[in-house]
């Protein structure tokens, strides 16, 4: 399953990457995209919940660094205001080009 890393900028200006096992998140956000810190939050702990379930579906066990990465935004999210500005920087790996039956 492949891992991925989230790159955000935070309204005051601090990067932070955000961890995935799951090329997922490329179904909730988008690089170069700006989101309120709430749509945010959602997006992305909604995208990571579906990542660790795909890693439960194939390990049989829930991604802990899933569930640590939704629980981190969500800490970050805390110390603004709902309607501040997140920008997604980058996400990488890119998502590949698609193949039919593929998976993320």
């Amino acid at each position: 399953m492949p891992e991925m890393t989230v790159t955000v900028r935070w309204p005051d200006g601090t990067r932070d990457d955000c961890y995935s096992p799951s090329l997922v998140m490329h179904d909730h956000l988008r690089a170069g995209t700006d989101y309120t810190v709430a749509d945010f939050t959602d997006r992305a702990t909604v995208a990571l919940g579906e990542a660790a379930e795909r890693v439960r579906a194939r390990y049989g066990f829930a991604c802990t660094s899933a569930m640590a990465s939704a629980e981190h935004i969500r800490t970050r999210a805390e110390r603004f205001a709902s309607d501040a500005t997140v920008t997604v920087v980058a996400m990488e790996p890119p998502l590949p080009a698609t193949v039919p039956g593929a998976t993320r």
